[in-house]
């Protein structure tokens, strides 16, 4: 393994802090954007406060605060801005990349497109991540959760990049490569369609949620629209939550495979019943959402496709609504969603 690749993380949240720490622990060379000059130095001097699930340490890590601070060219750039900032950062990093570099999208969402329309698909790494991380404060992060890394080429066949990524990120997780990354970020998506943005509407825990039956028949009515445009996008989709959700089992006719639906989503209920949507907290702290890069995603390419997409477009409205200050949350958002099945 080459610990000599000269690694640069985009963004000091929850994902880019945990992983700016433990790569740094294990020996790589790394340099962190922070966007604030205060917390670069920071970081730089005193270092970055991870917590959690491998293990609690402080490390310093070389920070600056905008790309145009850095020097020289990089091997390997993980970006771990928020979803609206991609594009404006992807742009600012172009004179630090040669042909050779790979640049990963850690964004919720399905931002691959946007990042290969500015450094090129031939550099553009897809990534799922599946492990949990949370930011308490500036320069101190939490993992809270392990999991697993799903790391593919942008519409390329594998290569060696690709597997030197998948051997960076095994220090921080299991990670495996794939040659369809597009159909796994479309399975996780849909999950984060159904209790992220929902989460989001009502504002209530997990359980509370999915304790309500109208609210698990949105939340079938987001997976079977998200179903129909994968189908219409020629997009076989892979098994959500870790492998465990086979969506076309999930979606089977028949009256006894709706009780079975409705079954396995209070189960899901009852496990994470003090699971908190993020798109919730990114509210509650006066912020948007990345409604776009889930249920905006299903209705776009819905549109492109012909495809109706009534439950996951009314979604969208109401979280846009939200972020405008012309709508509250409340459980009662959900019940004004209908739903486009007879």
């Amino acid at each position: 393994m080459n610990k000599h690749a000269r690694i640069c993380i985009i963004g000091p949240g929850a994902i880019g802090g945990v992983l700016a720490g433990i790569l740094v622990r294990e020996g790589f060379q790394i340099h962190l954007v922070t966007k604030y000059e205060e917390l670069a130095k920071k970081i730089s001097s005193s270092g970055i406060e991870v917590l959690g699930f491998k293990g609690n340490f402080t490390i310093p890590v070389p920070s600056v605060a905008t790309p145009d601070q850095l020097e020289g060219e990089f091997d390997y750039v993980f970006m771990a801005t928020k979803a609206e900032a991609l594009k404006e950062t992807a742009t600012a990093m172009l004179p630090f990349l040669s042909n050779f570099s790979r640049v990963v999208s850690l964004q919720n969402g399905i931002c691959e497109e946007i990042l290969a329309e500015v450094v090129g698909e031939q550099r553009t790494v897809g990534c799922v991540v599946g492990w949990g991380a949370t930011m308490h404060a500036p320069g101190k992060v939490e993992m809270t959760s392990g999991g697993e890394c799903i790391l593919g080429n942008w519409n390329r066949k594998a290569d060696r990049p690709l597997q030197e990524l998948q051997e960076i990120m095994s220090h921080v997780v299991d990670s495996r490569t794939s040659s369809h990354i597009l159909s796994e970020l479309y399975s996780k998506l849909i999950i984060n369609a159904c209790i992220t943005t929902l989460g989001a509407v009502c504002g209530l825990f997990l359980g509370q949620m999915l304790a309500k039956k109208h609210t698990r028949k949105l939340f079938i009515d987001i997976i079977r629209e998200a179903m129909k445009v994968a189908d219409a996008m020629a997009l076989r989709v892979e098994p959500g939550a870790g492998g465990k959700l086979d969506y076309y089992k999930f979606l089977k006719p028949g009256r006894f495979s709706e009780i079975k639906r409705h079954l396995t989503i209070r189960v899901i209920g009852m496990k994470y019943r003090k699971l908190k949507s993020s798109s919730l907290q990114s509210l509650e702290r006066g912020r948007k959402t990345e409604v776009d890069n889930y249920n905006g995603y299903i209705s776009a390419k819905g549109f492109q496709h012909d495809v109706p997409t009534p439950v996951n477009d009314q979604l969208v409205r109401m979280v846009r609504e939200i972020e405008e200050g012309k709508r509250t949350i409340k459980p009662e958002n959900l019940q004004e969603i209908k739903s486009g099945r007879a």
